[in-house]
């Protein structure tokens, strides 16, 4: 059950004051019907019938009222920086997303010696991206640009491991190597960063030794942060990628977060039912969650492995074939009269969208009950998939609403209070006096996503408002000029604290 409702209180006073809707507190307890006041960025109060002396009143008229939607999981490093550049998760009702997920962020930067990023760390932006020394760096200017809305910043793998071992990525680490990581991952934390990705499906991390990985997970454990990863296989082999991923947990103490959890190709499909069996059994000894996206069509850097265990590759960007954008790869190589293998090198560097996931799979894993939403949205993308703005509404209206497959209370869990507890974000999530007034007011009835593969920047349907920081973001079809947002960390010092 959720925490009681503050009593009315005739002498209240506060910025804002959103009458008369379903209040739904995050912890997956039922909605009541009530009013909500803020005051200087916090909600203050929550109850029937409240009033007082408000700079704004908002009539609700019965609609919903939940904590702004927390994506756990984007590579909204870069977009973060640029005003006006968060319409895709705004429009969503997102007010807070994690970066520097699947072992790709921004800072520590690059070697100088580095023409051009190694895929998949290209998914962020070219060699000028990378303009940030240290982590620090990074968040003093994203703490700069004042963003549109909260981020929560992870430290990428793949990119300590650029800095230590330049290009030679194709064996494991030497001691050495792994002492200048963990170096790198020190400073990172301590500048904010509430934890370590990796992304070890991709080349450059593949070679990465089981050790190499403990040992820097070891450091993040003993500093109380957060591991996430993207698992060595999602594919026949994601079971083994399982065990791995819980053997470093239960060895360095560590708590993980499994990346976009899915099972990609027809010899992988039914696996979840073993992997969330897993998952289930370790979750009684440690802190083991996941998160998911809504879709059974994944997207990244061109790869051919990806591409071999997929029933149609879309092609979403490449630099040195723009006009190939949107097309599929079957078409593009049987224009070019090449096999698609080859097709697919020529397209390079450049991304694309996956369709090789099964629909029960994806069903499964997304009603288990610690599963959290992220979008794994790529912003830099030319012809995004459309998870990138319709993530979360689609949990919301067509899986809750439509298809049943939870009720709206536990869709609204899994993309605010279950999210903040995993991230360490006490004052984050929930509908409660003392929390952030970060808030978005829909419609039930009308919220749905309508971003298609052929038609993906189409902003979502019935979400009214959002406010980030008690401050309003977006409203009417639009964005406003709030840029509210900060920098939070799992442990801020107390000068930082949102």
């Amino acid at each position: 059950m959720g925490e009681p409702l503050t009593e009315s209180a005739a002498e209240l006073a506060g910025d804002l004051l959103i009458r008369d809707v379903q209040l739904h507190r995050g912890d997956g307890s039922a909605s009541v019907r009530g009013d909500l006041a803020v005051a200087g960025g916090r909600i203050v109060a929550l109850g029937p019938g409240l009033s007082g002396r408000f700079v704004e009143v908002v009539e609700g008229r019965g609609r919903a009222l939940a904590p702004g939607f927390i994506d756990v999981h984007t590579h909204d490093d870069a977009v973060a920086l640029a005003p006006g550049a968060m319409r895709p998760k705004l429009s969503q009702g997102v007010t807070c997303v994690v970066t520097g997920n699947c072992g790709i962020s921004l800072a520590p930067g690059l070697p100088e010696s580095l023409a051009a990023p190694v895929p998949p760390l290209d998914l962020l932006g070219g060699r000028d991206a990378f303009a940030f020394p240290r982590m620090a760096d990074y968040l003093a200017a994203l703490a700069s640009a004042g963003p549109d809305l909260h981020v929560v910043p992870l430290v990428g793998h793949t990119v300590l491991r650029v800095r230590a071992m330049g290009t030679d990525l194709d064996r494991p680490a030497t001691a050495a190597e792994i002492d200048a990581m963990r170096a790198d991952l020190a400073e990172a934390l301590q500048a904010g960063a509430v934890g370590l990705s990796t992304g070890l499906a991709y080349p450059p991390a593949r070679h990465a030794s089981t050790d190499e990985i403990a040992a820097l997970v070891a450091d993040v454990a003993a500093a109380g942060r957060l591991w996430t990863t993207h698992m060595r296989d999602e594919r026949s082999g994601v079971v083994s990628a399982v065990a791995e991923t819980l053997d470093i947990a239960r060895r360095t103490g560590a708590r993980v977060l499994i990346s976009h959890h899915k099972c990609c190709g027809e010899a992988s499909f039914g696996l979840s039912r073993t992997t969330l069996e897993m998952i289930a059994a370790a979750r009684r000894e440690m802190a083991v969650d996941l998160d998911v996206y809504p879709y059974t069509a994944s997207s990244t850097v061109l790869n051919p492995v990806f591409a071999r265990d997929s029933s149609r590759v879309t092609v979403s960007w490449s630099d040195p074939h723009p006009e190939a954008e949107g097309r599929d790869l079957h078409d593009i190589a049987a224009e070019w009269g090449v096999g698609e293998g080859e097709a697919l090198e020529r397209l390079k560097p450049g991304g694309a969208i996956y369709h090789q996931m099964d629909e029960a799979d994806l069903r499964r894993i997304l009603a288990f009950g610690p599963a959290l939403v992220g979008s794994d949205g790529l912003p830099r993308d030319r012809r995004p998939h459309p998870r990138l703005w319709g993530t979360f509404p689609r949990v919301l209206g067509h899986y809750a609403r439509d298809e049943g497959l939870f009720p709206l209370e536990t869709a609204i869990a899994k993309m605010t209070g279950q999210t903040a507890a995993v991230l360490g974000l006490a004052d984050r999530g929930r509908l409660a006096p003392g929390c952030a007034a970060d808030l978005v007011l829909f419609d039930p009835a009308t919220v749905a996503d309508v971003a298609t593969y052929t038609d993906p920047a189409r902003p979502s349907l019935g979400i009214d408002r959002v406010w980030v920081g008690g401050r309003l973001a977006w409203a009417d079809g639009e964005m406003q000029p709030a840029r509210a947002g900060q920098v939070l960390s799992a442990d801020p010092p107390p000068s930082a604290a949102a």
